[in-house]
């Protein structure tokens, strides 16, 4: 395991741009596509065959989301422009896709699947181009509360397959598959260590099989009439563009649940960069954005296939941190490794051909460890009495209106929409949310050039902001004093860059119970404040000393500083509390 010792720096054999032996990262690539292929084949393979759908479409679903992830993994690595986030974020199918992939199948077919899926991810550009703007409405409480809401659409269905057997197969053969598979994966989770943690679902899965063969409910001849090397038996069914009832009751919840894979994206292209570099670094929106951007092409592409969206694998960050290793080549092998794999039917076949039980069983540990994230979601988001109403409410909403316990037979043309829990849990969080938003005290806001004339106008936007508040002077002074540091720090780094047309710069100011949250959005430039800010030394001297002299006032004047870089926009929040004597 890589640790921070105590002067910050990690000890990491390799960062992004740095390469590796070939013979290293072909073994670590390996090692990741491993670890995540059985997920990315099953979670097809469970859409499908919940859906009663052939064989034929299914070896297509598989072939294409496997080759998918492969694609967008190594898109993921290289970034190209500012699609990708240049870091080792491996793509594969999301299950949170899962239930609504399974309705979409049974109302329209695979060409509703497909209409839904691409025309959702669209969703996820527009969320990255704009990512700042969504942060206050699609907060933690709200995706943590979807999150829980996932198991509850899907657990009826993972129900059903835990006794999904052949007719003809011993009455013993499901529950002891199931019971083997369960105890394999959760103990191997909760007792191993390191890199055999991280293999329990194979573990479990594979121990699964071994009594499913014994029972004789493992189909070992599908594999053996797979060709070693070759395409799909189905082909692509194309798109419905008929935009029926269906579609317009599902397409909710599909933007829905692709906002909250987008929003996992988020987490995790945030959580690779804290594990990616020897000396931490503040975290870059920019990456981010890139990292969302992947993500809906990956799922345009599954759209345009007929298959299920993907998304990051959170194990991309717990392999990254235990190996050390984070170039971006291992990321490239990876994407590589899976793109081969889906041109083997037979190896295609040794994982469809799993049978139900152990496929359910999975799911079960799968869907159990989504419910307990979105409650940690939540929880880490900070819980006082209003985002414990946001969450409780809109899971019991949503957990009513799945299982047809709120007015059921009164909702009418509503009923498509409403009865997926994930859709109707999420409107409720997400107008709680609003609500709040609203509700709140006004922020005060000013829009002006970004140069040096602005500054007698934010210094008297400061003060009147202060003196309505009721603040002391030395508050009021502290106050003016981080907006004339900020705004000189934001001008220099402005100086710094291409010449070009002036930048705007917008001021919001807040009040939060005594202390005051200013928030500057101007132009994005490539040096970020708060890394300058940690870096500081003990002496100042050369042709920065002004910059460095700006960037003390305000790490000493503010209680925190926080820089989120955006392609087009700085997001530079600056809190302000009162001293003792103030």
């Amino acid at each position: 395991m890589t640790t921070i010792p105590a002067g910050g720096v990690r000890d990491l054999r390799y960062e992004p741009e740095e390469r590796p032996p070939p013979a290293l990262a072909l073994g670590l690539g390996f090692q990741f596509a491993m670890l995540t292929v059985a997920g990315i084949v099953l979670t097809p393979a469970i859409v499908v065959r919940a859906a009663g759908g052939s064989e034929d479409f299914l070896s297509w679903a598989a072939f294409a989301a496997l080759a998918i992830s492969g694609v967008t993994t190594t898109l993921q690595a290289v970034r190209v422009g500012r699609v990708g986030a240049g870091h080792v974020l491996l793509m594969g199918t999301s299950a949170a896709f899962i239930a609504v992939c399974v309705t979409a199948l049974v109302e329209g077919g695979p060409g509703l699947l497909a209409t839904l899926v691409t025309l959702s991810a669209l969703c996820q550009f527009a969320l990255s181009t704009r990512l700042s703007l969504l942060r206050r409405i699609l907060t933690p409480t709200v995706c943590g509360t979807v999150i829980m809401l996932i198991p509850v659409t899907l657990m009826p269905i993972m129900f059903g397959m835990l006794t999904d057997v052949p007719e003809g197969a011993p009455p013993s053969a499901a529950p002891l598959s199931v019971i083997v598979t369960l105890l394999v994966t959760v103990g191997v989770t909760l007792r191993a260590t390191g890199v055999v943690r991280l293999w329990a679902p194979v573990i479990g899965i594979a121990a699964g099989c071994a009594i499913a063969g014994w029972f004789g409910i493992y189909d070992t001849g599908l594999v053996a009439e797979a060709g070693w090397i070759g395409l799909p038996a189905g082909a692509w069914p194309g798109l419905d563009l008929h935009f029926g009832v269906a579609f317009w009751a599902l397409l909710p919840a599909f933007v829905f649940v692709t906002l909250i894979g987008a929003i996992e994206t988020i987490g995790d292209s945030v959580a690779i960069q804290r594990v990616s570099r020897r000396t931490p670094r503040a975290t870059d929106y920019r990456v981010v954005q890139g990292a969302v951007t992947a993500d809906g092409v990956g799922n345009l592409l599954s759209g345009l296939a007929a298959t299920v969206p993907n998304t990051t694998y959170s194990s991309s960050v717990s392999v990254t941190d235990i190996t050390g290793v984070a170039s971006r080549t291992v990321g490239v092998y990876i994407g590589a490794i899976f793109v081969v794999l889906a041109f083997l039917p037979k190896f295609m076949a040794l994982i469809l051909a799993i049978p139900g039980p152990v496929v359910g069983a999975y799911t079960v540990v799968l869907m159990a460890t989504l419910f307990v994230l979105g409650m940690r979601v939540v929880v880490e988001d900070g819980v006082d009495y209003r985002k414990g109403v946001v969450a409780g409410v809109g899971f019991w909403i949503g957990l009513g209106f799945q299982n047809e316990l709120i007015f059921a037979d009164s909702l009418g043309a509503w009923s498509g929409l409403l009865g997926n829990g994930m859709t109707a849990g999420g409107l409720a969080s997400i107008l709680m949310t609003l609500f709040l938003e609203l509700s709140r005290p006004r922020p005060r806001r000013l829009r002006t050039a970004l140069n040096g004339d602005a500054y007698p106008t934010i210094d008297a936007f400061l003060s009147e902001f202060a003196q309505g508040r009721g603040w002391s002077r030395a508050m009021r002074d502290r106050l003016r004093a981080v907006g004339e540091e900020t705004l000189l720090t934001l001008i220099r780094r402005e100086e710094e860059g291409p010449a070009g047309e002036e930048r705007k710069l917008q001021v919001t100011a807040r009040n939060d119970g005594r202390a005051a949250e200013l928030e500057f959005v101007a132009a994005t430039e490539k040096a970020n404040i708060e890394d300058r800010i940690a870096l500081l030394g003990d002496r100042v001297t050369g042709a920065e000393i002004e910059q460095e002299v700006s960037l003390r006032l305000l790490r000493h004047l503010a209680s925190s500083v926080r820089h989120q870089q955006y392609h087009d926009t700085d997001v530079l929040t600056v809190r302000v509390e009162p001293r003792a004597s103030a």
